[in-house]
């Protein structure tokens, strides 16, 4: 292999991937006007990236999130209101496309049960330290003799 073929090797090989790049380069969407390129970024906003799953359809950058902000830009374009889109793309992905799900149902149990959990945690530290503060002060000693007795 000659000095020419090695340094020609690198540039194509970027040459190929600055190229390859490109094709998932997407065209910018283009609005009507402002009022619905504000509506369809504040619709992006409000929606959960079903691939990321903790970024808005605005914030991701995956393929499907690319197609639900042009199905989002068709929608606004046919005219349908934010809460047409809204209930289509819940009827069609559930409640877990909205970055901020409705508190109801699972959400409301899944919100509530840690805190059962806490309270029921501190009831049982408190009934046990009122039944050892009852208990003779002797008794803790008995219990260990017995224990050695037993062992």
């Amino acid at each position: 292999m000659n000095f020419r073929s090695r340094v020609r090797r690198p540039w194509a090989i970027a040459f190929c991937l600055l190229c390859g790049f490109s094709l998932y380069a997407s065209e910018p969407l283009v609005f009507s006007s402002a009022e619905s390129e504000e509506r369809f970024l504040h619709l992006t906003r409000e929606l959960r990236c079903l691939v990321c799953q903790n970024q808005t359809l605005a914030d991701s950058d995956a393929p499907l999130a690319a197609d639900l902000r042009l199905e989002i830009k068709k929608m606004i374009d046919a005219g349908r209101s934010d809460e047409e889109i809204r209930t289509f793309l819940v009827d069609r992905y559930g409640d877990f496309v909205l970055y901020r799900p409705p508190l109801a149902g699972n959400a409301l149990a899944l919100w509530l049960f840690p805190a059962l959990l806490l309270l029921g945690g501190g009831a049982a530290l408190v009934v046990a330290v009122k039944r050892r503060s009852k208990l003779p002060p002797d008794a803790d000693e008995e219990r260990e003799t017995n224990e050695e007795r037993g062992a």
